[in-house]
């Protein structure tokens, strides 16, 4: 399941071999995962087209294009990525493997193919024609969560009357965090999923902020939400699997409609 290191990982595969480089076609094998643009519409907004910087605000993937001898302008079409629950973007050179199955849009480039891969389909691709369109479309989403400051979070916290794990996980709070990351956030930080965010406490959310950071900084390097031993990650799909910090057996249950594991001794209600 993407979250926000994979993201910034796709992010990374559009910079390192998409900027300034001509899109030459738009094959749409899928227009299934496409949400506000039609096939022929797509092609003809991105052909002969050359992608700027990309960036990333939460799960969402904001891909500029811009003339050949302009920066991206307000008015210049971006391309945006959601990756739902299986999507990905992969790098093919001239000399690529042959297109998965799964492939459901090609991005041709003078120098190799943009893959948009994603097997069920959940989310896709949309073609925002101007900056305001992807100002509209962004709208309610809450600040990224790779920038956000103690303060800020307890600002997005506070006045909250829901259990921390569903109101981190709210995208209009905070932007990037999903399932994964919160569950081994919350577990490092020793407070249970189920906790009122009424009763975090400042030295709480400080806490929570710090692991946050941590968490964040190993697995946008590693480009996913590492599975290692010593990380709740690493644990959590074997039902009853010690703690990795005192052994008691990991709990597993629903929490805000998605599958939560925990602690029951280090993470105390």
């Amino acid at each position: 399941m993407p979250e926000l290191p994979d993201v910034e990982g796709f992010r990374r595969v559009l910079a390192d071999h998409g900027v300034g480089v001509r899109i030459d076609d738009v094959d749409v094998a899928d227009a299934g995962v496409l949400r506000n643009v039609d096939a022929e519409e797509l092609r003809r907004a991105l052909s002969g087209r050359y992608f700027d910087e990309p960036r990333r605000h939460g799960k969402w993937l904001l891909a500029p294009t811009r003339l050949a001898r302009s920066g991206h302008q307000p008015d210049d079409p971006s391309l945006v990525f959601h990756f739902g629950m299986t999507g990905g973007l992969v790098w093919a050179d001239r000399d690529g493997a042959e297109r998965h199955r799964h492939d459901r849009i090609v991005l041709v480039l003078s120098t190799g193919e943009l893959r948009y891969r994603d097997m069920r389909k959940l989310q896709g691709v949309r073609l925002s024609r101007t900056d305001t369109d992807v100002g509209e479309l962004l709208g309610n989403t809450g600040p990224d969560v790779f920038d956000l400051t103690p303060a800020e979070l307890g600002a997005r916290l506070a006045g909250l009357r829901r259990q921390v794990k569903p109101a981190l996980m709210d995208q209009e709070v905070v932007a990037g965090l999903g399932n994964l990351l919160v569950d081994e956030i919350l577990w490092r930080s020793h407070l249970h999923p189920a906790r009122p965010t009424t009763d975090l406490s400042r030295a709480d959310r400080d806490r929570m902020h710090r692991r946050m950071r941590t968490v964040l900084r190993t697995s946008v390097a590693a480009g996913h939400v590492p599975g290692r031993p010593s990380w709740l990650t690493g644990n959590r799909e074997k039902e009853g699997a010690p703690c990795p910090h005192c052994g008691t057996p990991l709990r597993h249950s629903r929490i805000g409609g998605r599958t939560t594991v925990w602690c029951p001794h280090c993470q105390e209600r």
